[in-house]
């Protein structure tokens, strides 16, 4: 199916997975992901086989490596932008396709492509949303990997502070697990790359209980070279987006 610039496509059953994993029932599955195909293969991979019966998604921005066929022979349903949106305009697009589909789940876990094999620690914040333990499960790397000065990171916890009170150590993590009401609640999401910033202040303003759990993830950094400061700093004009249009 085509719509406009989007299209639509399915693979094969997204629930194969290994034995021994959690339950993957009534979870569904959003991976984030642009020119991500040395990584995304063995990131679906431990989801199956960690949640077994999720159903899997894919929001692939543009990609141009072949991403969007990785995922679809990995099992995963696929949203495919023929133009970048940004992640937030592109992972909106992916959740309200989940949000049509015929059954809907009760937990929704978000995710990057680049975690690899790493994706399987996930399990910990679907359940502790599946506990109770709180409404938006969010997680923390135990490793740091690249970065820059914290600029950005700093601001954005600033920006969720000022706008609803919270402190979180994670702020632009986006590993996140919630319940479909509370999805329904942060969506749409803040363009670009102030998606993480713009929910956990939605999320918390909705009366939705934030928990941060320190997880052994690995994903691709930028580091402290032209390209990853430009990219911080196109982060932090989507974080100020995101002050200014959450008074």
């Amino acid at each position: 199916m085509v719509a406009g610039d989007d299209s639509v496509g399915e693979g094969v059953d997204g629930g194969a997975g290994g034995a021994g994993g959690e339950s993957g029932e009534g979870l569904a599955v959003l991976v984030a992901a642009r020119n991500e195909a040395d990584a995304i293969g063995a990131t679906l991979g431990s989801l199956s086989r960690t949640f077994p019966g999720a159903v899997l998604w894919v929001a692939d921005d543009a990609s141009t490596d072949g991403t969007g066929d990785i995922a679809m022979s990995s099992g995963a349903h696929l949203i495919r932008r023929g133009k970048s949106h940004g992640k937030g305009g592109n992972m909106t697009a992916c959740a309200e396709a989940m949000l049509s589909a015929p059954d809907l789940p009760e937990t929704v876990l978000l995710c990057d492509a680049d975690l690899g094999d790493s994706a399987g620690q996930l399990g910990r914040l679907v359940d502790a949303v599946r506990t109770d333990e709180c409404d938006l499960a969010v997680a923390t790397f135990a490793k740091r990997v690249g970065g820059g000065f914290g600029v950005a990171l700093n601001f954005s916890g600033w920006v969720i502070r000022k706008r609803c009170g919270a402190t979180p150590v994670a702020p632009i993590s986006g590993q996140r697990a919630m319940g479909i009401d509370v999805l329904r609640a942060v969506l749409p999401f803040a363009p670009r790359y102030g998606t993480e910033t713009g929910m956990t202040i939605d999320a918390v303003r909705a009366g939705y209980r934030l928990g941060e759990y320190e997880l052994d993830l690995v994903h691709r950094a930028t580091g402290r070279t032209l390209g990853g400061f430009i990219h911080r700093f196109r982060q932090l004009i989507d974080f100020a987006w995101v002050y200014v249009t959450r008074r």
